[in-house]
């Protein structure tokens, strides 16, 4: 099985500009393809996830990443997608965005002896002359055009600024810019990136010739994804300090029956054959064997096999009684705020970031959502003796609590 039947039948490719080309550089191990990323927070997500896999995927193949920061056009904002402009942020900010991406990403891809390279976009949007910029790359754009792309006529009843309506050009002088200095010939995004990455592809060739070599594909359900990493506390980040490895595991672990299947196929790199099989006979527990594989895979790749076995070995003693609990999320409670040994159950649930207020708290406890060492407990005027206990909201979310 080639590189490229392997991406499509784990469901990784949506549209191509030029398939045929396309795969004969995968195959061959001949593409120097990019993804950008914006540095937005000082973390990636797990919304970034598939292009991560998918840059693994290709270099291990012989292919060439290039990881594209966008330093430049993180000042601006991609509105794509968006229903308002994107807070702006300063370029101190953006920088150390940009460092922590850089030590995320070498989980996922090897930088060695010219295996990939990142460069920051800033480094040369930042310096363009306004008027050389209209002059060169803004003739080939038509506003016309680029109004008829979804991504901005969702935009426009709400209203578009012109800094937003940059966005495009200066994406597609990025796809320029690496064309010409590093010797790109394919870029991927996501689904809703697809507008953006036809400029690049268009701009390169009207302003190089119809033989310049430049194409484009798009990811299947990464918008999806996008909004697969956040939950009703945020987003799930790959920095540990931010997501521990044990509630990244159970993030994972607690994906919809639907999706175990299409995750596994996308993010991990368990055979695909062995995935198809799987998918044959998913019903009852097989679901549940799937979403612990999923989960310990992907915590494996993001932080490490040792803390992903930690996590796996916390999960087997919440949910099947035959594990260590020791890596499981904890919350302290003074021992001051203890009367007898006992605190107030509505307490206890604000206390442990389960709850964000009493009142909260006591709806959970009255309809029923709040479990106490699997005891499920319905009165909210309930004393408990917390230490070492395990709360759980609901199925996804717990705390063992630590008295000090």
């Amino acid at each position: 099985m080639t590189i490229f039947e392997e991406l499509k039948r784990r469901g990784l490719l949506a549209q191509l500009t030029d398939e045929k080309e396309i795969e004969e550089l995968i195959n061959a191990g001949k593409a120097t393809f990019y993804i950008g990323f914006d540095p937005t927070a000082d973390s990636l997500h797990v919304g970034h996830f598939m292009a991560l896999c998918l840059m693994k995927r290709l270099q291990e193949a012989g292919n060439k990443p290039i990881v594209l920061i966008g330093g430049g056009t993180a000042m601006i904002g991609d509105p794509s997608g968006k229903s308002d402009m994107r807070k702006m942020m300063t370029a101190e900010t953006i920088q150390h965005n940009v460092e922590c991406f850089k030590k995320q990403m070498s989980r996922f891809i090897d930088f060695g002896e010219d295996k990939a390279i990142i460069v920051n976009n800033a480094d040369w949007l930042m310096n363009l002359n306004y008027i050389n910029l209209l002059r060169e790359v803004g003739v080939h754009f038509s506003v016309n055009r680029m109004l008829s792309h979804e991504c901005y006529k969702q935009r426009m009843e709400r209203g578009l600024t012109f800094l937003e309506f940059n966005y495009m050009i200066m994406q597609s002088y990025d796809f320029l810019e690496l064309f010409q200095k590093y010797g790109c010939n394919m870029q991927f995004g996501g689904d809703d990136q697809w507008a953006n990455m036809l400029g690049g592809t268009e701009l390169i060739r009207r302003k190089l010739g119809k033989d310049a070599y430049a194409m484009t594909i798009t990811l299947l359900l990464n918008s999806e994804g996008k909004k697969m990493g956040k939950t009703e506390k945020g987003a799930v980040w790959l920095d540990a300090e931010k997501t521990s490895p044990y509630e990244f595991f159970q993030y994972w672990r607690n994906v919809a029956d639907a999706d175990v299947i299409k995750c596994l196929k996308m993010l991990t790199f368990v055979p695909v054959e062995q995935i198809e099989e799987m998918e044959q006979h998913m019903e009852g527990a097989e679901f549940n064997k799937a979403k612990e594989l999923l989960a310990y895979e992907l915590a494996k790749l993001v932080h490490g096999k040792e803390e992903a076995d930690k996590a796996l070995e916390s999960a087997k003693a919440l949910f099947g009684g035959n594990g260590s609990d020791e890596n499981m999320p904890t919350a302290e409670i003074s021992a001051d705020e203890l009367t007898d040994g006992k605190i107030g159950l509505l307490t206890a649930l604000v206390k442990a970031g389960l709850a964000p207020s009493i009142s909260e708290a006591r709806r959970l406890v009255q309809q029923g959502g709040i479990t106490v060492d699997d005891v499920k407990i319905s009165d909210p005027k309930a004393q408990i003796a917390p230490d070492g206990v395990i709360i759980r909201k609901g199925k996804k979310a717990f705390k063992k609590i630590i008295v000090k």
